[in-house]
Formats: structure tokens, sequence, C-alpha cells
């Protein structure tokens, strides 16, 4: 299976976001730990959060979409 490399972008901030700095602040907490999770329902605005965060500051990251077809561990494993 081919590598679709649109999975392992950023999308970038979407203009005319809502400002959640209390939720930036959680995420900027979660530096000092070893892993930050983020849990919602679809359409609750994980992504739009996470870019926004990260085009704040300068830090590395990864990034990989997952969907449906990523639970197959032979697939997930390629892309990670």
């Amino acid at each position: 299976t081919p590598i679709l490399a649109t999975k392992l972008f950023v999308p970038p901030p979407r203009p005319k976001v809502v400002p959640r700095p209390r939720l930036i602040a959680r995420l900027n907490e979660g530096l000092h730990g070893k892993l930050t999770l983020i849990s919602a329902p679809a359409g609750f605005g994980k992504t739009t959060l996470v870019s926004e965060w990260l085009a704040s500051g300068e830090r590395p990251v990864a990034w990989l979409s997952l969907d449906e077809g990523d639970s197959d561990p032979a697939r997930f494993l390629a892309y990670l």
C-alpha cells in the first residue's frame, strides 16, 4: 500500500478561529509530561485546536492522520 503524504502534514490553522487560551495553556502544560491525550467526539475541534497550538510556537512535531484502515497493524506501523 502506498504511503499517502497528505496523512503526514499538519493542517494549517483556520482563519477566524475562536481563540481558546485555556485549552492552549493546558496543551503547554502537557509539554512537561511524556504524553498528552486529546479525546473528544468527531467535530469537536481537536484538529483545529492542535493546529492552532502548533502554529503558536516553535517545537518539533510529527503528525499522522488516522482513519479506519489504519487499524491494520502493518499499515499503521508503515506510517509510524
